[in-house]
């Protein structure tokens, strides 16, 4: 693990639908690369914590009803990356969500990040999983409303029916989880994020891995493709030498 901590990974933007298995991945990155996860749900839930300037206006469009304003998440992811702990790389969960702020992050790593030459260019990584696939795995998911364990009654049942192993209560179903909700979540990721592959998958930047097999298979895959990027940047570091 030492050797990880040594040396530059540079931004991962990992990309995928809900239950692609994105929090799985992102934290055996985390864990392997020892480089910080950046959400931006997590960003907004501290900076409204806070109480900051960004949080303020945050809530305010909250509590309007209102979409959070792109210029209101550059700020915070801005200003987020700007931390030390980032310098070696980071890896980005939930954003860019659309083809304009993948624009935008392009043109904020350009000028901030890539003048250095020891910044290695993004790998941009999409976890593929089949729309049948995700079904089951979202409304599949059952939860234990005393300790808060989750299962899934198609992959990783409990050992009797709807009942918690460890505490034995009835396990519930989130308004969430229910199958049409999860059809409109779906859909809507569809619409929004389809233009963000093919902006990257225009460039040549997109790798995609397919994430229907067991987790730590698919984690095995997305070390691969990072430790390649990693390695032919810095053979592309050499030869400019």
């Amino acid at each position: 693990m030492a050797n990880e901590a040594a040396r530059n990974v540079g931004p991962v933007i990992l990309l995928g639908a809900p239950g692609a298995g994105k929090g799985t991945q992102s934290k055996a990155i985390v864990a392997h690369y020892l480089v910080p996860q950046i959400s931006t749900g997590d960003l907004l839930r501290e900076h409204m914590r806070r109480g900051t300037d960004l949080g303020h206006k945050v809530r305010a469009a909250m509590d309007r009803g209102d979409l959070v304003a792109d210029e209101l998440m550059y700020d915070m992811v801005a200003t987020r990356l700007r931390e030390p702990d980032c310098r070696r790389g980071f890896i980005l969960d939930g954003f860019p969500r659309t083809s304009r702020q993948a624009e935008w992050l392009d043109a904020f790593l350009k000028k901030e990040f890539f003048e250095n030459s020891e910044t290695l260019q993004p790998v941009v990584i999409h976890l593929d999983v089949d729309y049948t696939q995700l079904l089951l795995r979202l409304t599949g998911r059952r939860s234990c409303p005393t300790c808060g364990r989750i299962y899934n009654v198609h992959f990783q049942p409990p050992r009797y029916d709807e009942l918690c192993d460890l505490d034995g209560s009835k396990l519930i179903l989130r308004d969430d989880d229910r199958e049409e909700v999860i059809r409109q979540r779906l859909e809507e990721y569809e619409m929004q994020t389809r233009p963000v592959l093919e902006y990257y998958r225009a460039q040549g930047r997109l790798v995609s891995v397919t994430a229907s097999r067991a987790p730590e298979e698919v984690t095995a895959q997305i070390f691969g493709v990072i430790d390649s990027h990693v390695a032919l940047q810095a053979g592309r570091g050499t030869a400019r030498e």
